[in-house]
Parts: structure tokens; sequence; C-alpha cells
């Protein structure tokens, strides 16, 4: 089998049911149909971080299938339980794996139950693109700065990710720009992401191409002897 290239479409927010990340869903089925080649792409919805929440995937659905013309699947992964096989058969018909937003930690531990992270890195390994919206963007960084119900001392707060990117990430960058500096500054790293809503990090074998904007932006924030450097992260169109 040719290997392919791995994609990593992270965004930090936004409203899939009102379509404003539209310009990078297309970007994202653009991937999947050169992967597809000639056929009808497919997608898989996780929605563990949201608990399964259907009128989530009915949303995801309503633009990936209505609009972008991609046959939409889910995974339920909470109050759900598939077999070893028909879990399997779900990740090798899929194109893209999408994982959406909600409560960071709760997905990452219900992952790692289930063994579902496994499945997500052997579909990664073989060309599958991997996208994903606020937890499902931050969760494959070293440290991610998240409002997990994990964590109760503080409304945001660093944890550790699953650690597949080498660095640390915070979605809704526009919501949480003075919580996030402060932290940051505390957290004592040297470099960081930060993405708006609405704009997403685009990966290509773990090498950062660039942002695509559907109306925010993405930034590498640095620690420059105790005060935040904020740089923005060009977008790959321009």
């Amino acid at each position: 089998m040719t290997v392919q290239d791995k994609y990593f479409v992270l965004i930090g927010g936004g409203e899939i049911k009102n379509k404003t990340t539209l310009p990078i869903d297309e970007y994202i089925v653009d991937l999947a149909r050169s992967r597809a080649a000639g056929r009808r792409p497919r997608a898989l919805f996780i929605g563990t971080a949201s608990h399964d929440f259907m009128p989530y995937f009915n949303s995801f659905r309503k633009t990936y299938t209505g609009v972008l013309d991609v046959k939409a699947d889910c995974l339920l992964t909470v109050y759900t339980t598939y077999g070893y096989d028909k879990i399997k058969e779900k990740f090798d018909l899929c194109d893209v794996i999408y994982v959406g937003g909600g409560d960071t930690l709760f997905m990452i531990e219900k992952w790692k139950e289930a063994g579902i992270d496994k499945f997500i890195s052997e579909a990664y390994n073989r060309g599958v693109i991997v996208c994903g919206l606020s937890a499902g963007a931050i969760c494959w960084f070293d440290d991610i700065y998240t409002d997990s119900t994990k964590i109760t001392d503080a409304p945001y707060a660093f944890a550790k990710g699953l650690g597949v990117i080498k660095s640390a990430c915070s979605p809704h960058y526009n919501q949480r720009k003075t919580d996030l500096s402060s932290a940051f500054i505390n957290k004592n790293i040297a470099e960081m992401f930060a993405i708006e809503d609405d704009c997403a990090l685009v990966y290509k074998n773990e090498e950062l191409l660039g942002a695509i904007s559907a109306g925010g932006n993405a930034y590498v924030l640095r620690n420059n002897c105790g005060s935040v450097e904020e740089y923005k992260i060009k977008n790959i169109s321009e």
C-alpha cells in the first residue's frame, strides 16, 4: 500500500450548525476527496466530548452530507458499546475522522478505556484525515488549556493531552485571551498555539503548514521574560 501523507485540521471553535466553519470544512472535504480517489468520501464523527449528543451529529451531517456530499457516520462511545469488529469497520471505511467539542478530559479518559485512541492513531497513520473542533482540536497536543469538568479549581487550566503534537494549545482564543496570557506565563513554557473560533491549524506529517480562516485567526504565543509575545500564523492561502 502506498504511504499517504497524514493531516490534522484543528479548529479552534465555531458553530457547524450555523456553518461558521464552512470554508474549513470545504478544505477538509477536498483532502478527503483526494484520498477517496473518485469515490464518495466518508466521514466518521466522534462525539465523545459531548457525551454522544445526537443533535450535534445531525448538525455535522447536515453540513458534511447535505452541503458537501460526504457520507457521514458516527461512533458512539459513551452510552453504547460496540464490539471490536464493528469499531474496526467504522474506522476502516472512513476517509475523515471528525472529533466534536465538549469535555476534553472526559473524552480522553473514555477513549483510553475503550481503546478508541489506538483506532484513531492507526487510521491517522494510514492517511485518514483527522480533524476536530475545540476539544477535538486540542486533545492531540502535549499540554492543553481546557475548561474540562475534570478541573474544578478554576474556569480554565492546563492539563495533559494525548501528546501526538509536541506543543501546547488553547481553543477559543478570542474568548480566553486574558486568562490564557496569565496562565501561559505561570506555566513557564516557552511557546504554545492559540486558535480563535472559526480558524484552524493544518498539520501535514506533524509539520505545521499554516492556518485556514473562516473569520478567526491563529497565533503562536511566546514567553519573553514574563511577557507574552503574539505572532499571527499565516493562512495557507496567502
